[in-house]
């Protein structure tokens, strides 16, 4: 109860300190403009994809304009010789626009799954050293929809942004030239209507759809964490006949959603309408200018031209349908606008619980990997293993202490307790110690001072075995040996029973399935001693030189807490030092050094 408390009252995320309110705004949108270029893949990579679907809109309009050049044409009877190229023409671009529209598909949809793959490894990289004070405030539900759903929704950026945009945008202005060389008044009207119609959708869109795209990105978020917490806590629910009411809290989530949805759906409509109008005017103003260029003489044979600035009929009817592909293919520009506002809204829920690193590109995807296995190795240090003095720690964007300051010197080997009332501030000093929060006064490890360290490194050298360490559904070994250091297989099965052995839970693993016994989901197949000694073991493994226990016995009948806490201690060895939280009473003859923690003045 106490963590729980402390992590509701974690303040928000502040994405740049100390600044106005502009400035502050300058910063996230400059993080959000990072996020997705972090989101697209490289011009290289989407070069082949853009290629294609330039290809393929090319295809498209000449397979029209052939198609009704041919057709009309050959309502004239000519020799069939006239004809064969024609022919072969519709043909080869029935083919070619199906054939690039696949390639295009392929080869876009591949650099930009590529480049998730990538942006996931970065997010976590950079959700993991804010995790789990910095992410407190965000409910499960929530927090779950901006990793999954808000990630996947970046895909759109390459895919649905940019590639829509280059591609037809490029068909759409060589079909303009290419119109203008027949009836350079239909090009004009034409490129006119294109704008007139853009502009229309664009404003239709941004006042009917923008607030609503915005707003669904939020409601997702909360429909998830309302369904989160009815399944999460159904049993507890039910025993108190409270089901109901978190059962509309899902039905009202769901709701809201949807009218939004909705709203957004309506906005597009209209769009659709817009472009489906522009493109029947654009047929008829097309034709009406064409006409007066129409000649009346009919080339029958080789060496016939027409007159300068006239058009026959086949040419007329190629003018008269080619509009319609036009707008086909420019409605993807309206929709790409419409798909960018929703890739900055994701954008922003992820920058909101990730800032990204400010520096070179890049940067963010360095970090925990980019450490070699020799700095991995704490360095040790002539003098105290871990030596506090005043030490305080904060929520990150307050000054405010959450307790008071604490000074102590501990040598290899040794342990301290630090006790106090429930709130006074413990597990917020276990926090500061591993980097969770910031910290104020001097703290050196090995001789280091730990803020010229990284979290990584922080990390390396102390390890925090929370009160309710999460188990895994999974064996023993499945949840011991991601902790080992070193390795891509983790530990070995010699150094997870050895480390079972020191916490004295071989015997009773070898009673079950060895390392093969499962252990349940969040550990409830366990006891909660149980629970703990695995926690610690996985803190023997993890190579750490300082381990801090937070509340290790809260869990356990205090008749058995005294015998858990000394095969805890007597785990740790001489080569560890421990820091015990505690504000259960710990005999005396199990500790070395006591300090007493108040709460900080309010």
């Amino acid at each position: 109860m106490q963590r729980s408390r402390l992590r509701a009252a974690v303040p928000a995320p502040v994405v740049a300190e100390d600044l106005g309110a502009a400035e502050i705004s300058e910063a996230f949108r400059s993080q959000v403009r990072r996020q997705l270029a972090a989101a697209r893949p490289s011009w290289r990579s989407m070069a082949p994809g853009i290629a294609f679907g330039a290809l393929s809109g090319l295809s498209a309009v000449l397979l029209i304009g052939l198609s009704a050049y041919l057709i009309t044409r050959a309502a004239e009877q000519p020799p069939i010789l006239y004809l064969g190229l024609l022919v072969v023409g519709v043909r080869a671009f029935a083919l070619s626009r199906a054939v690039f529209r696949y390639l295009e598909r392929l080869s876009s949809h591949d650099a930009a799954f590529r480049a998730l793959g990538e942006l996931r490894g970065s997010l976590f990289a950079r959700l993991e050293p804010l995790a789990p004070a910095r992410l407190g405030r965000h409910r499960r539900g929530d927090l779950l929809t901006r990793v999954v759903e808000d990630v996947d929704a970046l895909v759109d950026w390459p895919v649905r942004v940019i590639q829509p945009l280059v591609s037809s945008g490029v068909v759409v202005l060589l079909t303009l030239a290419a119109t203008a060389y027949f009836s350079p008044a239909a090009a004009v009207v034409l490129a006119a209507l294109l704008a007139v119609v853009l502009l229309c959708g664009t404003a239709i869109s941004a006042s009917l759809t923008e607030k609503a795209e915005r707003r669904t990105a939020g409601l997702r978020g909360r429909l998830a964490d309302a369904v989160a917490d009815l399944v999460a806590d159904l049993d507890v629910l039910v025993a108190f006949d409270a089901a109901g009411s978190q059962l509309e809290k899902v039905r009202s989530a769901d709701a809201q959603l949807r009218r939004e949805a909705l709203r957004a759906s309506a906005g597009t409509g209209l769009v659709a309408a817009a472009l489906a109008a522009g493109s029947g005017a654009a047929v008829v103003l097309v034709v009406t200018l064409a006409l007066p260029q129409l000649s009346a003489s009919t080339p029958l044979g080789p060496g016939f031209a027409l007159p300068p600035g006239s058009i026959d009929g086949p040419v007329l009817a190629m003018l008269a349908l080619v509009p319609l592909t036009v707008f086909e293919l420019f409605a993807a520009i309206p929709l790409a606008w419409t798909a960018r506002r929703r890739v900055l809204a994701s954008a922003a829920r992820i920058v909101e619980i990730a800032p990204v690193p400010t520096g070179p590109a890049g940067d963010e995807l360095q970090g925990a990997d980019s450490a070699s296995p020799a700095s991995a190795r704490p360095v040790r240090a002539p003098g105290a293993v871990l030596e506090v003095n005043d030490f305080t720690v904060s929520w990150h964007g307050s000054c405010t202490p959450v307790s008071r300051p604490v000074s102590f010197r501990l040598e290899q080997g040794e342990n301290l307790l630090l006790t106090g009332p429930s709130g006074a501030g413990k597990t917020a000093v276990a926090y500061g110690l591993v980097g969770f929060l910031s910290h104020s006064g001097t703290y050196r490890i090995h001789g280091k001072d730990a803020a010229g360290l990284s979290e990584q490194e922080l990390r390396r050298m102390v390890c925090l075995i929370e009160q309710d360490a999460h188990l895994f559904d999974g064996t023993l070994r499945a949840n011991l040996a991601f902790a080992h250091p070193h390795g891509p297989e983790g530990a070995s099965d010699e150094e997870i029973i050895e480390s079972l052995r020191a916490v004295g839970l071989w015997d009773w693993a070898c009673s079950r399935a060895g390392l093969e016994t499962r252990v349940g989901m969040f550990g409830e197949l366990v006891s909660g001693g149980q629970a703990q000694r695995i926690a610690v073991a996985r803190g023997l493994l993890s190579g750490a030189q300082v381990l801090i226990l937070d509340e290790p016995t809260a869990h356990v009948d205090p008749a058995a807490a005294e015998s858990l806490l000394l095969q805890l201690l007597s785990a740790a060895g001489d080569s560890r030092t421990v820091v015990l939280l505690s504000h259960l009473p710990v005999p005396e003859h199990l500790i070395q050094h006591r300090r007493r923690i108040t709460p900080a003045p309010a």
